[in-house]
């Protein structure tokens, strides 16, 4: 079987994804693979010091996060589980 014979899968990570409107004022609105948006995130709470000094994994959420989040403080386990809700098929 050659390359264009066998069939394409792009892996349920690189899919991209229409964030919701809250998740969009953190990471932008253009639909973006899971992976990204991670990392945007990431970027988000290292820019604006979001990270709990007493304990690193926990993120202490302003107010565009919290509209995502929920809560004042999630875990850095529990915000993926979290962003997932905001994320749709593009």
């Amino acid at each position: 079987m050659t390359q264009s014979e066998s069939p394409q899968k792009t892996s349920a990570f690189m899919k991209a994804l229409k964030p919701s409107p809250q998740l969009a004022a953190v990471i932008g609105p253009e639909p973006v693979p899971r992976t990204e948006v991670t990392k945007r995130l990431w970027a988000y709470i290292k820019q604006h010091n979001l990270q709990n000094p007493a304990n690193k994994r926990n993120i202490l959420c302003d107010d565009k996060l919290k509209a995502v989040m929920g809560k004042d403080e999630v875990t850095m386990f529990e915000m993926t589980g979290l962003v997932g809700k905001h994320l749709s098929q593009a």
